[in-house]
């Protein structure tokens, strides 16, 4: 079974790849299930209704979140209705929406798609490593295909959730840094895992942002308004090969594709 997860979609930009090359990237590469993070896709903070159905037109099956899922009001009473749209299944309980989503491929292999939120650096949530645990536990036992993105800032936390859940799901991939890491590998329980898949947006920034106004704030501590940039547009990728019977990763691949 062959999976295809898009890096962090950053804005107009990051939307517009999707939108110009996903659909032939599937065709060409046989892919079974393409995931993606779109916690960013609104103006670089947040996602609203109209873009998540856009991104899903792409060709998208699943779309993960993380801290800035709710910067967006309106996403909030999208939720009910769009299953395919996750959030960190860490989040307080009652917070709208599922921190799952189990569904069938197009090759007809059930798989779970599932989103948690570190704490290191970031806002103090419930504990992902127990969270993770019950949310596997909450799955039908038919389904051996399952990714988790786990968001979180810091390169050990991601680490550590990758060996706490090696063996137990399909692949642990890095999201929310927007910078690609280059530590791939499928861990010894057969969980393929990469500390960050990087960022779908433009390369020629400050993980997506104007470069200017960041480099200002880093001088003199002031305010300034942050915007997505423009040049350099480029999607992170991770391709990974999964046994549907078992669940184990077989490879897991990085491929960057670039806005023709």
């Amino acid at each position: 079974m062959k999976i295809l997860f898009i890096g962090d979609i950053v804005g107009s930009p990051g939307r517009k790849i999707v939108h110009d090359r996903l659909a032939d990237i599937l065709t060409q590469r046989s892919i079974d299930l393409c995931i993606a993070n779109g916690e960013n896709s609104a103006s670089g903070f947040g996602i609203t209704p109209r873009l998540a159905e856009e991104i899903f037109a792409a060709g998208v099956e699943v779309i993960t979140g993380g801290n800035h899922i709710w910067d967006r009001k309106e996403i909030i009473d999208f939720f009910p209705h769009e299953p395919r749209l996750i959030r960190p299944a860490n989040f307080p309980t009652g917070s709208p929406g599922k921190g799952h989503f189990v569904a069938q491929a197009k090759n007809g292999v059930a798989y779970a798609v599932m989103n948690l939120q570190g704490r290191t650096f970031m806002a103090p949530l419930e504990d992902p490593f127990r969270t993770a645990e019950r949310e596997l536990a909450a799955l039908p036992p038919d389904v051996k295909v399952i990714i988790v993105d786990m968001h979180a800032e810091a390169t050990s936390e991601k680490q550590a959730m990758g060996w706490h859940l090696d063996g137990k799901v399909s692949a642990v991939l890095g999201t929310h840094t927007h910078v690609a890491t280059a530590d791939n590998r499928v861990l010894p329980g057969g969980t393929a895992y990469i500390t960050d898949v990087g960022m779908t947006g433009p390369h020629d920034s400050v993980i997506g942002m104007e470069k200017k106004p960041i480099v200002q704030r880093f001088l003199d501590a002031l305010p300034a308004k942050f915007a997505v940039a423009e040049g350099d547009v480029q999607m992170n990728t991770v391709q990974i090969d999964v046994d549907e019977s078992s669940g184990r990763a077989r490879t897991i691949e990085r491929v960057n594709f670039r806005l023709d």
